[in-house]
């Protein structure tokens, strides 16, 4: 095999298995790194139609396969439904991976740049987490809601960095990516990093650590040495199994794997006690409060009244009462449809409340609006039970026996209160028209955790 090989094209390619647009680079160069064996080219979906698999995202599901008329080769051929989004996988054109040498990386000695401090639980977590990189093992970090599991990870990924090893931070949702790459461009300014999701600036770039969706993930295949998913709990990853098999895949053979949640689901939690799954928790908040703990009310038939156009009464004299003291709400409801009905109600006890959800197309700006404080409540799905921080605010559940608010998703949402050390301790209250299993196991997770804090000696009196 010839010594010489276009770098650049290492760098594209290595690590990753990618279609042939998603190269830039010509075809002449790409074809002649196949000829001398740098490059490898098979084809991206095997089998007979239905019964396929599709090599870039794992997909074996036969109604997720298609047939068309391709242009391309003028036959009959497969494509893979399943990642469609991320470009068209067919059975008549490959999908390219390099087979030569892996770049090296010459990372400073010391690349964190970093001057804050860890908490007490926050730095056995992070020694933990050191470890299991080091030694290519498993760790689940359970944290509860607010407990700094970020800051967790730095000297984790400071010493794989350092021995030039590449790591991936992969999370469920885009906004998470946004919020976290300039945090870790901040404290590793001198290390290469790219921020992948959908339409992404950095989709081309060559970086040793890697912040990405896990729908990203399906474009590589044994390139990290650690792999961190936060939220590992989230939708779709839990409930999506090829977005399972793309972190796997992602992964070396020897490789750390590093999961974060502060909800983990029932079976990881039955096998951490078991002694199955290694795992470390992180009870308590920084700033040593306890979690508020959310108070159950009933509210009667509520569904009833906002098809009324009414408020339920608890619910009214509630929000009433911290509109006069403004204290901002964050006020959670089953559905779009339900929040659509309630939204004119509430209005009329304050013109400049808001309401939000995932369609919403001005819903990043209506999140700023309530972090600038111009919004005294605001109206929501779960879409935002996780990844946003108000520093003072109470938090209410309307409808809390819905079976959309699991156990997970109320944990996630008491979680939104109390996060700043300057407001620590806002409440929580679960209005509801007869309690469900999901409200008793929440309320059971967050007492549980203030114990175990205090056993730890983690909180202050």
């Amino acid at each position: 095999m010839p010594s010489v090989f276009s770098e650049q094209l290492q760098h594209h390619l290595a690590g990753r298995i990618l279609l042939e647009p998603e190269i830039p680079f010509s075809p002449e160069l790409v074809e002649q790194h196949l000829k001398q064996g740098w490059i490898r080219a098979e084809p991206a979906i095997q089998g007979e139609f239905p019964h396929c698999v599709c090599l870039r995202c794992g997909n074996r599901a036969p109604h997720l396969f298609a047939e068309f008329p391709c242009a391309h080769c003028g036959k009959t051929s497969i494509y893979c439904r399943n990642c469609l989004m991320m470009g068209r996988v067919t059975a008549c054109k490959p999908l390219f991976t390099w087979a030569g040498p892996a770049p090296a990386f010459h990372p400073p000695r010391h690349p964190l740049h970093w001057e804050g401090t860890l908490s007490e639980g926050q730095q056995a977590a992070s020694e933990a987490v050191k470890i299991a990189i080091l030694q290519k093992n498993e760790l689940l970090v359970w944290a509860v809601c607010g407990a700094g599991k970020t800051e967790v990870l730095f000297n984790g990924i400071e010493a794989a960095l350092a021995n030039g090893e590449r790591v991936c931070i992969a999370t469920p949702r885009t906004d998470v990516v946004l919020e976290l790459a300039p945090r870790f461009r901040r404290v590793f300014p001198d290390i290469p990093i790219a921020a992948l999701y959908g339409g992404s600036p950095d989709r081309h770039k060559w970086a040793q650590l890697v912040i990405s969706t896990t729908h990203q993930l399906y474009r590589f295949a044994s390139a990290f040495d650690a792999v961190i998913v936060d939220e590992v709990d989230a939708f779709p990853y839990t409930f999506d199994e090829t977005l399972q098999r793309a972190v796997q895949k992602a992964a070396k053979d020897r490789c750390a794997r590093i999961y974060l949640t502060a909800t983990p689901g029932e079976t990881w939690q039955l096998e951490c006690k078991a002694g199955k799954r290694p795992f470390v928790t992180i009870p308590a908040r920084y700033h040593r409060k306890p979690l508020p703990v959310p108070i159950f009310k009933w509210a009667g038939n509520w569904r009833r009244k906002f098809e009324k156009g009414q408020l339920p009464v608890p619910v009214e004299a509630w929000v009433k009462k911290r509109l006069e003291t403004g204290k901002q709400v964050l006020l959670f409801l089953p559905n779009i449809r339900l929040m659509k009905k309630a939204e004119p109600v509430f209005k009329q006890l304050h013109p400049s409340i808001e309401s939000v959800h995932a369609e919403d197309p001005e819903r990043k700006e209506k999140v700023e609006k309530m972090r600038a404080r111009e919004t005294p409540l605001l109206l929501t799905t779960t879409i935002l039970e996780r990844g946003v921080t108000f520093p003072d605010i109470d938090v209410c559940v309307v409808g809390a026996e819905d079976a959309i608010f699991t156990e997970a998703a109320l944990v996630q949402i008491a979680g939104r209160a109390g996060r700043s050390a300057d407001f620590p301790n806002g409440d929580v209250t679960f209005f509801h028209y007869g309690k469900s299993n999901a409200m008793v196991k929440a309320q059971r997770h967050i007492l549980s955790m203030n114990e175990e804090a205090g056993k730890r000696g983690l909180l202050d009196a």
